[in-house]
């Protein structure tokens, strides 16, 4: 991931490093060439016209123009600003009681599957969680999740192949709950291709029932431009508090996890 964001970013930074005195000139040429990595890199527009904006109110400043080492000085600032875009400090999750974490995002981003990895983490720290399906759709996302857990050794509670109220799934999953001595709830929830009206409402529902600590976006790294999109969506319907960004493998590029977190405010709490 990232690698030919690095790769372009690098080049621009050698680059800066040769150049014996900086001009206003130097600047904006790296930072076009900037712009176009990140948007090759698959950025959002706006976020990465922001981002150049930042940097460059920045490096024309004349102490940086006249400084000894004017091009460190200014990789410092893509340096920083990158930092603060992907969200600086790592930010755990809320498990004060009751601990209920929600997962959301669209189908095929790995929400069932995630949903097990979180749990064999917090497992592994010391928690006891407890996993709940919510998906009343996709065929076989029940059945996938109850097999993840028995893999894990991590308690689920599975509803009727006949249920169609997520909610009346989440209330009896909570008072299944009470007698299995859990630290930590984790509900899997349906996706789309696309979101829908129908997914936001029954969302909203869950999350107004639930009000969970932690409402966690999963999102494919490869998303690209529709990351915005899909991260503002949900982050407008329920108040996600964080994303979890899968499929890193499949894509170097990076854009959806820059754009992703600055649209939203919101922070990358795995990946």
């Amino acid at each position: 991931m990232f690698q030919s964001l690095a790769d372009n970013l690098d080049k621009t930074f050698r680059n800066l490093r040769g150049v014996g005195r900086i001009s206003e000139k130097n600047i904006t040429d790296a930072l076009r060439e900037v712009r176009i990595a990140l948007l090759e890199a698959d950025v959002e527009f706006g976020v990465a016209k922001d981002f150049i904006n930042k940097v460059k109110e920045k490096s024309i400043g004349e102490d940086v123009l006249k400084s000894i080492k004017p091009g460190e000085q200014i990789i410092k600032f893509f340096n920083d600003e990158l930092t603060e875009l992907l969200g600086g400090d790592q930010s755990p999750l809320d498990l004060n009681p009751p601990a209920r974490i929600l997962i959301v995002g669209l189908n095929g981003a790995g929400k069932t599957t995630t949903s097990a990895k979180l749990a064999l983490r917090l497992k592994k720290e010391g928690r006891r969680p407890l996993l709940v399906a919510c998906d009343l759709y996709r065929p076989a996302a029940i059945d996938q999740l109850a097999t993840l857990a028995k893999q894990i050794d991590v308690p689920i509670y599975t509803p009727d192949a006949s249920e169609k109220d997520v909610v009346k799934v989440a209330k009896d999953a909570l008072v299944w709950s009470e007698n299995q001595n859990g630290t930590v709830v984790i509900f899997d929830t349906a996706g789309r291709q696309e979101i829908d009206e129908r997914l936001v409402e029954e969302l909203k529902r869950l999350h107004t029932f639930l009000n969970p600590k932690e409402t966690l976006l999963v999102a494919d790294a490869a998303t690209g431009q529709q990351a915005v999109s899909v991260a503002t969506h949900f982050d407008e319907a329920v108040g996600i508090t964080g994303i979890i960004l899968t499929k890193l493998d499949g894509d170097s590029r990076g854009g959806a996890a820059l754009s992703m977190r600055a649209v939203t405010g919101k922070p990358i709490k795995f990946a």
